[in-house]
């Protein structure tokens, strides 16, 4: 979503990084590049003003280390202004009698079935005991598709033939009672846009089910649209936070700097696609980080936990220093790197240095190829994964058609496998830092 801002950012950035020292002349040069890059990525203009009266103030001040060069002072100011807009992180406040109801909230299209479920699961992976109530009575679809995406996540989900959405909410929490549940997140009615029937029917339901927390669930792709919805609601309903879809997508990102600074309300999480994994808690640190190029290493990392089981990997390192390695570990580290989402979604949380290096490698042919390996390995069976050396002419023939690939494809995946085994075998014998210990 950052990329045509960082891009631009940076060529300020490398202006500033052929000086010698910081100049005014220079700062403001840099300042208008950087306010035309941010009003291009449709950031308020009111945020643009405030965030570059403080860079320019800061910049120029005493409080910038002598240690670093231009730009890299310059960054380090912005960075810390880009955190200041940002606002705080906030997290759910999850008190009170359970089942704790949550209302989400927000506009046709949005992303706010698909959230609800989203952040069922994050909350379920937390411990609590969750159920889904869909509280749209005048979408036919909405129930049903709620309770398709319960079952993928294992979460209750009340619904009702009931024709009003506040007798759903009071009859789906008495249920969530009984059965045990800690929070109900609740799938309220969108419309296409603001109107008195829907402020209405949502302040009817917060006077009736007393939320918890009632969350916008804001479409980042509509720029600075966001903010005037966020507005809209923030006007008549108790908000307590935003949840911002779709910042995966090819939108400027200037609702995702100025929706706390022009609303007020916290960002509490961001999604970043359509699995219903992709939802994140917002760190303001992380995401001015990414804006200036400097990637999110500690997501990466937290994305890379997730998806591999620790033990396994430290055995399956032992083996490949060993020469022991198989084509059931490469299987495995596959398919944990696939666990961690698209190639593409990581190369964005590399930093700039590396995100160049990377970029030169096309994301798409590479998870197409990835694609092609995963078929060819899951092709084998487990007895031929172990031990490759049975992989005779007719048993790669076998692979190569239940996999939609050439032997020719097969012979080469093995070749690979083969040089990978050889070479770690030497890395074991030189004596290198143990992998196991590296992992941890």
């Amino acid at each position: 979503m950052f990329e045509n801002l960082t891009l631009r950012l940076q060529t300020a950035f490398q202006e500033l990084g052929r000086r010698g020292k910081l100049r005014q002349e220079d700062v403001d040069q840099a300042l208008r590049e950087i306010r035309l890059a941010l009003l291009e990525a449709d950031v308020h203009y009111q945020v643009v003003k405030d965030l570059l009266a403080e860079v320019r103030e800061q910049s120029l001040g005493a409080a910038v280390s002598r240690a670093l060069n231009p730009a890299q002072q310059v960054i380090q100011v912005i960075h810390q202004a880009l955190i200041n807009q940002l606002g705080e992180p906030s997290g759910l406040s999850l008190r009170g009698e359970k089942p704790r109801p949550i209302l989400l909230i927000g506009l046709q299209g949005s992303g706010k079935t698909t959230t609800t479920a989203k952040l069922a699961r994050f909350l379920k992976s937390q411990g609590e005991r969750v159920w889904m109530i869909a509280a749209d009575p005048y979408r036919p679809a909405a129930s049903e598709q709620l309770r398709i995406l319960g079952r993928q996540i294992d979460v209750e989900v009340f619904s009702s033939q009931a024709k009003d959405a506040v007798e759903i909410c009071r009859l789906g929490l008495q249920a969530a009672s009984r059965n045990g549940a800690t929070v109900a997140l609740i799938d309220s009615a969108g419309r296409t846009q603001i109107d008195a029937a829907l402020m209405d029917e949502l302040q009817e339901m917060q006077r009736e089910i007393m939320p918890v927390e009632t969350l916008l669930i804001a479409d980042a792709m509509t720029g600075q649209e966001a903010i005037h919805i966020a507005q809209g609601f923030s006007e008549k309903l108790d908000l307590t936070g935003i949840i911002l879809t779709k910042m995966d997508g090819d939108a400027r990102g200037g609702a995702a700097i100025s929706m706390r600074a022009v609303s007020g309300l916290p960002i509490k999480y961001i999604g970043s696609g359509e699995a219903l994994d992709a939802l994140d808690r917002f760190e303001p640190e992380r995401l001015a980080s990414r804006i200036l190029g400097m990637g999110d290493i500690l997501t990466m990392i937290e994305k890379a936990q997730d998806a591999l089981d620790l033990e396994v990997a430290q055995n399956s390192a032992e083996r490949m220093l060993k020469g022991d390695f198989t084509l059931d570990d490469f299987a495995e580290q596959i398919a944990a790197v696939r666990r961690m989402g698209p190639l593409g979604k990581l190369v964005d949380m590399l930093p700039g240095g590396m995100l160049k290096s990377a970029g030169e490698v096309d994301t798409k042919d590479a998870e197409k190829k990835l694609d092609y390996t995963q078929a060819i390995l899951q092709s084998m069976t487990i007895v031929e994964r172990r031990n490759p050396e049975l992989l005779n002419a007719s048993r790669k023939k076998r692979i190569a058609a239940g996999s939609g690939t050439s032997v020719q494809e097969v012979n080469q995946l093995i070749r690979q496998y083969r040089q990978m085994r050889r070479m770690f075998k030497q890395i074991g014998k030189r004596g290198l830092p143990d992998m196991g210990n590296l992992l941890r």
